[in-house]
C-alpha cells in the first residue's frame, strides 16, 4: 500500500548496453550449467504491457503516496498482452532449462502466458483465480474474480459459490497483513533451497516474507555444500545486492532478448491458448445432454466463454454450466455445431466447432483453442493430452 512507498522513490539506474551484454552472456552460460534454475518475479516484469509498477517514480504507490493521480493510460491486466520477458520464461520452461517461477504478481499474465500450474508459485495470488475453502476447489476466470471487500478488507468472498460442494468461493489475493498459503509459500522456499541459480526480475524485493527466499539463496553464494548463483536485475537497488553475484540495472526485457540470443532460443509470441471439453451423456433414449466447459490445463474449472450455442438446435446457452438437454433420438454421427462466444478482452472472435457424436453413452472430447491476437484468427486443435482429466 502507499504507506509502504516513499514520495521520494528509489532512484532509477541503467547500465551501458555494452555491461548489460557481457552479464547476460553469463547468465545464458550459467542457465546451460544449472540443474535447478528459477526465477523470482515483480511488477517490473509487467511494466512493458502497460500495467504499472509500485514503488517506481510512477508506480502505482508513489503517486498515492505523494497525492498525485496517474496521468498516463494504463492497461486493464485482462487486456495486457504477456511482455517479451514472460514468453521467454514460458519457453525455458517448455525447453525444460527453468524449473519454477515465484512471483509477486497478481496480475496473472504468467499463467496466460503459459506457465503450468504446476511450475508457479503466486505468492500473492492471482486477481483471476477464486478457490473455495470448503473443498480446496480452484476455479480460473477472464475476469477480476476479486471480492468487493464491503465487510472488511479480510473478507475474500467473492458471492460466487462452489459448483462442486456450494460452499463459498473466495479470491486469492493476499492483503498487506494477511499470512501467505502454507502450500504455496512452503512450495516456493523448497525450490528456493534446491536452486542452484535464481533471476530475480523487477522485484525491489521489499515485501517480506517473499523477500526472504531470495535473501536464503544469497546467503549461499559461498556456501561449500549448496552453492548458489543469485541474479537480481531491476532499475532500483534492492536491500539484498549485496547478495547477488550479478547485479543489472535495466529492464527486463531488455536482458531477457539478449540472454535468450546467446541461448540461442527464440521467443515466441504470445498465442492466447484454451482447452474447451465438450461431453455427451445419453440418459436414455429419448434424452441427450450437451455440456460444453471450459477448462485449464490441469483440469480446473476455466470461466472465457460468455455464451455457447447448439446452432443446428437453435439452442443458446447464457450461464455457467453450459448444459444443453437434447429431446428426441440421436444418431450416431451426428454432428454439434458448437459456437463459442468469448469475453472478447484480446478481440476474440466467435468460434464454431463442429463436434460429432461418434456412439452411445458418454462421450467426452477437450479441443485445444489457439488465438493469435496479431491475427485475430483461431486455430483448433482435438488435444489427447487432456483427455484423460476429469474436472
Amino acid at each position: 500500500m502507499a504507506w509502504t512507498a516513499s514520495t521520494n522513490p528509489e532512484q532509477e539506474y541503467y547500465e551501458s548496453v555494452h555491461s548489460v551484454d557481457e552479464k547476460a552472456l553469463l547468465l545464458a552460460n550459467l542457465i546451460k550449467q544449472s540443474e535447478h534454475f528459477i526465477v523470482f518475479t515483480g511488477a517490473g516484469i509487467s511494466t512493458s504491457a502497460g500495467i504499472p509498477d509500485f514503488r517506481g517514480p510512477d508506480g502505482t504507490w508513489t503517486l498515492q503516496a505523494q497525492g498525485r493521480d496517474r496521468t498516463g493510460p494504463t492497461t486493464d491486466t485482462l487486456q495486457a498482452i504477456p511482455t517479451l520477458t514472460h514468453m521467454a520464461l514460458v519457453e525455458l520452461q517448455n525447453r525444460g532449462l527453468l524449473q519454477h517461477v515465484i512471483s509477486q504478481n497478481c496480475d496473472g499474465l504468467h499463467r496466460r502466458s503459459g506457465i503450468l500450474p504446476e511450475n508457479i508459485s503466486e505468492l500473492h495470488g492471482n486477481s483471476n483465480r477464486e478457490y473455495c475453502k470448503d473443498c480446496g476447489k480452484d476455479y480460473i476466470r477472464d475476469f477480476h474474480a476479486t471480492a468487493t471487500y464491503e465487510t472488511s478488507i479480510h473478507d475474500h468472498r467473492t458471492g460466487r459459490n462452489c459448483s462442486r460442494c456450494g460452499g463459498d468461493l473466495h479470491d486469492s489475493i493476499i492483503n498487506f497483513g494477511e499470512a501467505l498459503p502454507d502450500d504455496v509459500l512452503d512450495l516456493a522456499f523448497e525450490h528456493g533451497q534446491k536452486t542452484d541459480l535464481c533471476i530475480v526480475l523487477g522485484s525491489s524485493l521489499k515485501v517480506s516474507p517473499a523477500n526472504e527466499i531470495p535473501e536464503q539463496i544469497g546467503c549461499r553464494q559461498y556456501s561449500l555444500r549448496w552453492p548458489a548463483t543469485l541474479a537480481i536485475c531491476n532499475l532500483q537497488p534492492t536491500p539484498y545486492d549485496d547478495l547477488s553475484t550479478i547485479r543489472i540495472f535495466a529492464k527486463t526485457d531488455d536482458l531477457m532478448v539478449k540472454v535468450m540470443e546467446y541461448l540461442e532460443i527464440p521467443i515466441p509470441p504470445f498465442i492466447l491458448r484454451r482447452h474447451v471439453t465438450v461431453k455427451i451423456e445419453t440418459e436414455s433414449h429419448i434424452t441427450t445432454l450437451i455440456n460444453v466447459m471450459g477448462v485449464d490445463t490441469d483440469g480446473t474449472p476455466a470461466s472465457f466463454l460468455r455464451t455457447v450455442k447448439l446452432l443446428n438446435y437453435n439452442y443458446c446457452m447464457v450461464t455457467e454450466p453450459f448444459i444443453a438437454s437434447i429431446g428426441g433420438p440421436l444418431q450416431v454421427d451426428t454432428v454439434f455445431n458448437i459456437e463459442l462466444e468469448f469475453m472478447g478482452h484480446y478481440c476474440e472472435p466467435k468460434l464454431i466447432i463442429p463436434h460429432k457424436f461418434e456412439w452411445p453413452g458418454a462421450r467426452e472430447c477437450t479441443y485445444l483453442l489457439e488465438y493469435d491476437p496479431s491475427t485475430r484468427k483461431w486455430e483448433v486443435t482435438p488435444d489427447t493430452t487432456m483427455q484423460s482429466l476429469r474436472v
